[in-house]
């Protein structure tokens, strides 16, 4: 199996695993980025706890599901997005005004777009989880 985009398959696998009913999702191979999404999403209440396993290889991540992802994706091609075209891609990946989020990475780091309409920054939009 290739791994184009671990971030995607990261994301899937999450899906997947919440639609069976698990509560654990396991992650491989781990990355900063990916690390840093678990961060935002953990923040947002979309999962609970979530730790890093060292294997010897690139590692993985042991994701406690909370079952709250109805729907999880990467937005592909990584759009650039200034800090007031938010609302655009809002209606295009989110079903509803003000339900689920976009994870957005800025200069600042990883955050969720709401984060980032409030520090007034732009970015490059990475996934959308509702």
């Amino acid at each position: 199996m290739t791994l184009m985009d671990p971030l995607a398959d990261a994301l899937t696998n999450m899906r997947n695993n919440e639609l069976q009913g698990n509560k654990k999702a396991t992650i491989a191979p781990a990355s900063k980025l990916i690390g840093r999404v678990l961060k935002t999403m953990q923040n947002e209440k979309y999962i609970g706890e979530f730790e890093y396993i060292d294997d010897g290889r690139a590692g993985k991540f042991l994701v406690e599901l909370e079952g709250n992802i109805n729907q999880c994706g990467v937005v592909k091609p990584r759009h650039a997005v200034k800090k007031d075209e938010f609302e655009k891609f809002e209606k295009r990946y989110l079903p509803a005004k003000n339900f689920g989020i976009i994870i957005v990475t800025t200069p600042e780091g990883i955050m969720t777009h709401k984060e980032a309409k409030e520090k007034g920054i732009g970015g490059r939009l990475l996934a959308y989880i509702y």
